[in-house]
């Protein structure tokens, strides 16, 4: 069976009444605009992995998956229009912008659908008691960012004293996300933190904030850039001689069509990522004999071996095992957004999960609860080796102790901009 993303195909069998009920799950994607190259092959992994379901499978809990796109190209009024049409029927929402999630946020009361952000939007939603509608699951922008203060902790002997690190970032939402942590961290760790940011229209000529790295020749470069910011700060980076073993970047710079055409002289760049590919693992297996080598995929192999297209992989792995909670939990397939939510809480992918599932070494073990909405998995640096991105580190776990006050604090302020905001009491910090 293939994904019933048409709609006269879907008008059919209505006419026939024969239409069972489906999992509706719409993504809002960008496979057009400054960041579909980063887009696509997200997209591809992420439809990949429900075909292979619907394939292999017959779909979850004997239901199809239907999972279909609405085109954003990362505009925020458009993923407000996508929102809003696909809302009478879908047991989730998929933002894909944190723009979008902003945007979408007070709604989710309202509307009780869940946002489901895999990796991204907005880091207080880890709180549960105050968004009791969306999931960041399986890691947080402040997670990231603390991943990373950590990795350059264990090169500079604890210490970071004295240096100067430079962010390197979009000017947008998503690029702001991680300054409370940074700064927090620069305050506390005695580091001076030097924001630069890069504006939509300047993402893919740098060259005045580049000019500034040199300048002021920090010590390190982090990076939170987006589609074509990433490839182009990564060609100045090795234009300017900047040592790439000096220049880290969130999950979203392990990208590998942007580090091939610098090839060997990337060598050294690292990403923090809380997904890495493994291209025997089960559930990759499965995914090329029932749709790849099928003819059926909008990727080819090449795609589907790197850290981008496996990582979709990943996202739709987590939907669909919060889909089999929900379903479990209601005693039904045939589920409802308020069910959904309850899946998304109550994820628990240890080691023997994840094993089941086909995706061992794919994602860190994790789990949710009424009260966290993200789960503490943690991740593992990248590292660009020349032609590939390859594990450079044990896993990193994020540093709840200074991240928890962070979102308590950010979270509150937000229910209090937005009074009246429900706050579900019935969480605790338990769970």
């Amino acid at each position: 069976m293939k994904l019933l993303t048409s709609v006269a195909a879907i008008a059919a069998l209505l006419g026939t009444g024969a239409l069972a009920q489906e999992l509706n799950v719409p993504n809002f994607s960008y496979r057009t605009g400054p960041f579909a190259s980063t887009g696509i092959p997200l997209m591809n992994g992420q439809r990949d992995y429900l075909l292979m379901l619907n394939e292999r499978d017959g779909g979850i809990g004997g239901l199809e998956v239907n999972y279909s796109e609405c085109e954003t190209g990362y505009a925020t009024e458009k993923g407000v229009e996508c929102y809003e049409s696909n809302k009478a029927d879908a047991l989730v929402t998929q933002p894909w912008s944190t723009g979008i999630t902003l945007q979408v946020l007070p709604q989710t009361n309202v509307d009780e659908i869940p946002i489901f952000a895999p990796g991204y939007g907005f880091s207080p939603m880890r709180d549960g008691r105050v968004f009791q509608w969306a999931f960041n699951i399986p890691a947080g922008y402040w997670d990231g960012a603390s991943m990373l203060i950590q990795a350059l902790l264990d090169e500079n002997d604890g210490s970071l004293e004295g240096k100067k690190i430079a962010f390197l970032h979009l000017d947008h939402p998503y690029g702001k996300e991680p300054l409370p942590f940074f700064e927090d961290a620069a305050e506390r760790q005695g580091f001076e933190l030097l924001p630069i940011p890069v504006g939509l229209t300047e993402m893919q000529n740098q060259s005045a904030q580049w000019l500034q790295i040199r300048r002021e020749r920090p010590d390190y470069v982090i990076m939170w850039a987006w589609g074509a910011m990433n490839g182009s700060a990564i060609k100045e980076a090795v234009r300017t001689k900047y040592p790439m073993d000096q220049f880290l970047s969130v999950w979203w710079g392990s990208h590998t069509d942007d580090l091939q055409p610098v090839g060997e002289d990337g060598t050294g760049f690292r990403s923090i990522s809380w997904s890495k590919p493994v291209d025997d693992a089960p559930a990759m297996q499965a995914i090329r004999e029932h749709v790849i080598d099928a003819g059926e995929s909008l990727a080819d192999e090449e795609q589907a071996s790197e850290v981008y297209y496996q990582r979709g992989v990943v996202m739709s792995a987590i939907l669909a095992e919060a889909i089999r909670v929900a379903q479990d939990n209601a005693g039904t397939p045939e589920i409802t957004p308020t069910d959904m939510r309850y899946g998304f809480e109550n994820l628990k992918m240890d080691e023997a999960r994840l094993e089941e599932l086909g995706i061992s070494g794919m994602v860190p073990p994790f789990e949710t609860s009424c009260a966290d909405h993200t789960g503490q998995g943690g991740g593992w640096m990248l590292e660009w080796n020349g032609s590939e991105f390859v594990q450079a580190s044990d896993l990193l776990k994020p540093e709840m102790d200074k991240i928890a006050p962070l979102v308590e604090a950010n979270a509150q302020e937000y229910a209090d901009a937005n009074a009246p905001w429900p706050v579900n009491e019935e969480c605790n910090v338990g769970g």
